[in-house]
């Protein structure tokens, strides 16, 4: 029997404003700050203290809702969602039930089989929780991250491959990144997806009992998990079993899903209103103001590049994952426009994309930490277009600038890279190296005409690399003719 994975995910995301959600402690690198250092009555939930929203926090989920295509509320509630965990002394965690600040949008993704749109359920705001350390047999407990304000976005059960999964966790990073809300620093746990997964016949209406895998941190974990959790549940199904409800955890190490807990319900959380906090009422005329501050969105920007700079979608997509990248771009096309030889803006995208990305991934770098200027990427391709160097001495000056922050033409100047363009000098050195291979001459004149490519390489060992490769391939082939006719 075939059968079909239905996947929703609900996405926790860290909003980047200076204070917490609730008090005015500030938000800090929790992987990174003394343990308890930022903490007060209010984030440590202590009887009596009372909370105070975070305006900032509240303007910047409504912006990711109206990013999301969703409708924005016009009143909502925050509730007691009653739990006890360790890093919850109030045992009870302050979120969103039943009136969210947004709901019904969409997000449009891009998949081998075209476009999609993924529906957005709801956008909520709560507070994290704090951290729990295990060390030596015992357990420590950090609230420095209790309390920071924690997005939440919930998707419709919409997805049904790893594939549509990935590119979705893909496209809602970005878009969070392109909003300024979140790093979409994963490592540090900012960001942090769960999926629910299910699976049924192909051509069943009705969704399948779901599991749900909680706190996947990475793309590769996020994949790796439900496309174990898909098997796990098929095979049970086949072999005549059923699914059972329950919230597991993902074993990276074992490389399977691990059940933690029976899957609990809403009514198992007792929510209750909030009484400290008073309803937000959300006027027309502020959902408006912050409408226009939206940003040009990913895939906005994608198309706009597509269509004005003549890009494939890979060229765009790789540029736009970034907004700063993106910038970086844009600014080295504005720079590419003045001075001679024009550029070609593919031309720029593919140094991006190519030597300079793999550059920065060797060196574990964000484009805001390159050393390489946009100007200074400009001047290195003119130089390479203008043939003042050519193209395997220009990555080598790429790499140089990369390390040190000077400029091509300073690298050039300094370690005499300048490319030799004196045709009668270029033609000694291949008269020299052609009179002391005389066996590779003969091997050539019997028709081996790999040969030339040897004598190339020769040619621009003695250069230094510094000859036009296509005038010395020139050059030899009028040389080893000669000799050719010569010998006739």
């Amino acid at each position: 029997m075939d059968f079909e994975p239905v996947i929703g995910l609900e996405i926790h995301a860290e909003l980047q404003t200076r204070s917490k959600m609730f008090c005015a402690c500030p938000v800090v690198d929790s992987t990174a700050a003394e343990p308890n250092r930022y903490v007060c009555p209010v984030c440590a939930g202590m009887p009596g203290a009372l909370p105070v929203p975070n305006q900032r926090a509240i303007e910047w989920t409504i912006l990711t809702g109206l990013a999301l295509n969703c409708e924005i509320a016009e009143y909502s509630l925050f509730y007691r969602k009653n739990y006890f965990y360790p890093d919850l002394p109030s045992e009870y965690q302050r979120s969103m039930y039943d009136y969210p600040l947004c709901r019904n949008g969409y997000l449009e993704i891009d998949t081998l089989h075209g476009p999609r749109r993924v529906g957005i359920r709801r956008v909520h705001i709560e507070e994290d929780t704090g951290k729990l350390l295990h060390v030596g047999g015992v357990t420590l407990v950090d609230f420095n991250r209790s309390g920071v304000p924690l997005m939440e976005i919930v998707t419709e059960p919409d997805m049904h491959s790893v594939e549509e999964v990935k590119a979705f966790a893909i496209a809602l990073r970005t878009l969070l990144r392109y909003l300024g809300v979140n790093s979409g620093d994963m490592e540090k746990g900012v960001i942090r997806f769960e999926a629910n997964v299910s699976v049924r016949p192909k051509g069943e209406t009705r969704l399948g009992t779901r599991t749900e895998i909680k706190n996947l941190n990475s793309f590769r974990a996020l994949v790796r998990a439900v496309e174990y959790e898909i098997q796990r549940q098929i095979g049970i199904l086949c072999a005549g079993g059923q699914v059972e409800q329950e919230t597991m955890g993902w074993d990276d190490a074992r490389g399977m899903t691990v059940p933690q807990r029976g899957k609990e319900h809403a009514h198992d959380y007792r929510y209750f209103p909030e009484p400290d906090i008073p309803p937000l009422v959300i006027s027309r005329e502020w959902v408006e103001e912050i409408r226009a501050r939206l940003p040009e969105l990913p895939r906005a920007r994608m198309q706009r590049f597509e269509q004005i700079y003549g890009l494939t979608r890979r060229e765009a997509a790789l540029l736009t994952e970034d907004h700063q990248v993106a910038d970086y771009f844009e600014r080295a096309v504005t720079l590419a426009c003045h001075g001679e030889p024009a550029l070609e803006p593919r031309t720029i995208a593919a140094w991006i994309t190519g030597e300079l990305f793999r550059l920065m991934n060797e060196a574990h770098q964000e484009i805001q930490d390159v050393r390489v200027s946009p100007k200074s990427l400009v001047e290195l391709i003119r130089m390479v277009q203008r043939g003042a160097i050519n193209l395997n001495t220009g990555k080598l000056v790429l790499r140089e600038a990369f390390e040190t922050g000077e400029t091509p033409q300073q690298i050039v100047e300094a370690k005499g890279l300048a490319q030799i363009r004196d045709v009668e000098a270029l033609r000694g050195i291949v008269f020299q190296i052609i009179e002391a291979n005389p066996k590779e001459v003969e091997s050539y004149l019997r028709g081996k005409e790999g040969v030339l490519k040897w004598f190339v390489g020769q040619v621009m060992r003695a250069t230094r690399g510094q000859a036009d490769p296509q005038r010395v391939n020139e050059l030899v082939r009028e040389a080893l003719e000669a000799r050719r006719a010569a010998s006739a």
